[in-house]
Order: C-alpha cells, then structure tokens, then sequence
C-alpha cells in the first residue's frame, strides 16, 4: 500500500481539521482532491515555512470570503430548483444527476455563481424525487437546498406541492434509493471521472492548438516559398523582356542607295 501523505489544510475540513493543521492523508485523496482543489500544501519544509509567511494574508482572506458567502447564503436560503430529465414510468432515470448537473442548475436559475466543487454529495440520484442538497459556500457557510427532479415542468410542479415523487407504484424516491454507502461510492467515482473528462479534454485542447499552430506555420513558409519563386520568375521574365526590346533598338547595317548600285555599275561598264 501506498504510503500516507502529511499536508497543510489551507481551509477548514470537516473530516480533518482547520487551516493551518498539519495531517495525514491517502495519497489519493490528497492527490486527485486537496491538492488540485488548493484545499492544502504538501507537508515539506519550504512549504510550511512558506505557510506561516502568509498565515496571516490567508486568514484574512478567508474571513472576506466567509462575509461574501453569508451573503450569498441568504440569496439561496429555502431554494428549490427543478431539473427536467427523462426517466421510466417507475420513476428510473436513464443516467443519472451529477454535482455539475446541480451547480449549473442553481446557477441558471438563481442567478449566483455555483461551482460543481460547492455541492457536497454522498450519493448519486437516479431517481426523479425531492432531494435535500448541501452546498458549501465556504469551509464556515454551509446550507441545504432542495432538488426537484422530475420528467417534465408540471411534473415537477406537482412534486414541489405534494412534497413527493410521482412514482406509477405510488413510493416516494426515498423507499428505492441504493444503500448510503455504494451512493457515495458512486458519487466519488462519477466526480472522479469528470475531472478526468476535464483533465483530457484541456489536454486534447492543448494538443489541437499546437497543431493548429504549427499547420498555421507550415501554410506561412509555403505562402513565404511561393511568393519568392512568382516574384524570382516574374524578375526573370522582366530582364529578358529587357534584353529583347535593347536588341531591338539598335541600328542595323546600312543598306546602299539604288543611285550609288547605278554610279558604280556604269563606271565598270567603261
């Protein structure tokens, strides 16, 4: 197994610690979430001097941030947010809601900026229902939201008023969701490989841009090569045509007159 990784938590985490608190953690989990995210600091020398340096600066910035999200919290307080998905009559999704799904829709309809990264999800939701969300503004703000996942609008607006899902056996959502703990599974995996669609997709848009560059380079240098091979043949063409009207502008032999021929046969003939 691998070994265990210390960091420094840049922001409080619930399951770890406050800002400031060196830990011990899974590589992995430092790896593909604190790290990425700018939720910690490997625990090395350089860093942890580098972070008493700045302690203060971050805590004054996170506490900037915590007034920011109270605010916003009040904005999204008792929210509710539809999304419309197809799904059987038995109320089974054909896929499933993600926590990018749930920030866009908050976003779209509350007008705040929601990231996907704010939605904390212990579960995947394959079911249309109402389903209690939390989002976390700030390590400090937290609050709950309700999704609305239903098949069409009035669908969900029936939802939203008998507080249940419309299920054709008449069982609410709740009765049919998989157990808490493949859910969470489910959910980690699925964020997991977003940010590998993510991580592939920049690196594909990289790719393409340097090919891209690099076409745009080849086209210049043949434009380059073809501009001086029409301007070498038309210099050419230029100096030959100037060779042939000189040649033709000099003069020429004289030719005798017909009286001096006539002069110089009669002179002989004597």
């Amino acid at each position: 197994m691998p070994a265990a990784m210390e960091v420094i938590l840049l922001e409080r985490i619930d399951t770890l610690g406050k800002m400031g608190d060196t830990v011990t953690v899974k590589p992995g989990y430092a790896r593909n979430y604190l790290l990425p995210h700018k939720k910690a600091l490997r625990a090395t020398k350089d860093n942890i001097a580098y972070f008493e340096t700045q302690k203060s600066t971050l805590e004054k910035a996170s506490a900037e941030k915590q007034k920011d999200a109270a605010k916003q919290s009040k904005k999204l307080e008792s929210l509710t947010v539809s999304m419309i998905r197809h799904a059987s009559e038995s109320g089974q999704l054909y896929g499933s809601v993600t926590a990018r799904d749930i920030a866009q829709a908050i976003t779209d309809q509350s007008g705040e900026n929601i990231t996907r990264n704010m939605i904390e999800m212990n579960r995947t939701y394959k079911m249309i229902g109402l389903f209690p969300v939390t989002i976390a503004l700030h390590p400090e703000v937290k609050l709950n939201i309700t999704i609305n996942i239903a098949r069409s609008e009035e669908e969900a607006k029936l939802q939203a008023k008998s507080g249940k899902a419309l299920l054709a056996d008449h069982e609410q959502a709740e009765t049919v969701a998989p157990e808490k703990a493949e859910n969470a599974a489910e959910a980690i995996a699925e964020e997991i490989k977003e940010g590998m669609l993510e991580e592939g997709a920049l690196e594909a848009e990289k790719q393409k841009a340097e090919e891209d560059a690099k076409k745009a380079e080849e086209q210049d240098v043949k434009a380059k090569a073809k501009a001086e091979t029409k301007a070498t043949k038309e210099a050419e063409k230029a100096e030959k045509e100037a060779a042939k009207e000189e040649v033709s502008s000099e003069p020429g032999p004289e030719l005798e007159s017909d009286s001096d021929s006539s002069e110089e046969k009669e002179e002989t003939e004597a």
